[in-house]
């Protein structure tokens, strides 16, 4: 079978089955369209089909955008790799775990390595003062919102550990400090525009553009409310705000706060697998995508670069993706990877959480892709 067919069943299955409700699937080997499919719908209320331009909520899919940025901004002398956080964004000083003063570097960062968690201060912080996310709604600027941090010792010492968290999102505030400007206005100075990507924002106008997000139910998925509490398995909910996209005011999150397209995602991975295409110099192209936590691990078999999780033995982590293949997520329900041994780009964007995030599909899709 080839391969536009094996996708094209675990597009119909996950449809047919009514796990998703839209999605667009590509794949690009060598710098070539291999394959490129919208189906489903965006709006299936309104019978509106999905089309391979609509934008879809890309929680942290945001977030390999915001630090390819900043390793541009690196590679232009802006700051480096090992400078200190509270250097550059006086603001953000959270104390260790010991209570003490405590140095984030830039790296970990971008690796996740900094002592940061998703939900800091649960437990400590009241609900009124909690520290909020990129994918629900609020009013806040970047610093009300992360300096409340500052009261909240981190989780670990830095360096000594690995977790996913809120990083992203200092560093993105770091960006929109060290340029003086909005975190979107210094993303389109280093790589928005120099790769031609026009819809990826923190801001939507256009409703009409934007698919309508679902989550998974029996027995179909349903729209979204205002805001919407998602199950992902026994132990974790999600708060999902849609209508966070449409505010303006709402803090520019680096982590988890904007919308594109699947073109736009492949555009950006295609200037890393072109070994910076001029937007980062070639070496830090390769280092974005090669293991940068050392004997830490996100999980058994799987290692972080600067951009996104590193499959390092793909038997031990029972994963469909090549060994040394590049790949993260977000919780709206989308996936992306990059294998650099074939050259192989491929995002599969849903508009239905946890399924196409966590779920069977983005799964099926890369074994479909990488299968023989």
């Amino acid at each position: 079978m080839e391969l536009s067919q094996r996708v094209d069943a675990a597009i119909d299955r996950a449809i047919d089955e009514a796990r998703i409700v839209g999605t667009v699937v590509m794949v690009w080997r060598n710098g070539e369209p291999v394959y490129e499919r919208a189906a489903g719908f965006a709006n299936r209320e309104a019978g509106k089909p999905v089309s391979l331009d609509t934008i879809f909520r890309y929680a942290s899919v945001t977030k390999p955008f915001v630090a390819a940025a900043a390793l541009a901004m690196i590679d232009a002398g802006k700051f480096s790799l090992d400078d200190h956080v509270s250097d550059l964004l006086p603001w953000f000083h959270p104390p260790g775990p010991d209570g003490r003063h405590a140095e984030i570097t830039i790296r970990q960062l971008l690796t996740h390595t900094a002592g940061l968690t998703y939900r800091p201060g649960a437990g400590i912080l009241s609900v009124h003062d909690s520290i909020t996310v990129g994918i629900e709604n609020t009013e806040l600027t970047l610093e009300d919102n992360f300096s409340r941090h500052n009261t909240v010792p981190l989780a670990y010492k830095p360096g000594t550990a690995w977790e996913y968290s809120i990083a992203i999102d200092i560093l993105g505030a770091v960006l929109s400090e060290v340029e003086g400007c909005s975190v979107e206005e210094a993303l389109d100075r280093y790589i928005l525009s120099p790769l031609g990507i026009r819809d990826t924002t923190f801001h939507v106008t256009d409703r009409d553009r934007i698919a309508v997000s679902y989550f998974n139910a029996d027995p179909v998925p349903l729209p979204m409310g205002e805001p919407e509490r998602v199950a992902f398995g026994p132990d974790r909910v999600f708060t999902f705000s849609p209508e966070r996209i449409f505010n303006a005011r709402a803090f520019q999150g680096g982590g988890g706060g904007m919308a594109g397209t699947a073109g736009d995602v492949i555009r950006l991975l295609e200037m890393v697998r072109k070994n910076g295409d001029g937007v980062l110099k070639p070496e830090m192209a390769a280092a974005a995508i090669r293991n940068q936590i050392g004997d830490l691990n996100v999980r058994p078999g799987v290692k972080f670069g600067f951009i996104g999780a590193v499959t390092e033995d793909a038997a031990l982590d029972n994963s469909p993706l090549p060994n040394g293949t590049v790949s993260w997520g977000g919780v709206y329900g989308n996936r992306w990877c990059f294998d650099p041994e074939t050259g192989t780009v491929a995002v599969a964007m849903t508009n239905t959480a946890p399924e196409g995030c966590e779920g069977a599909f983005p799964f099926d899709v890369w074994r479909a892709v990488f299968g023989d």
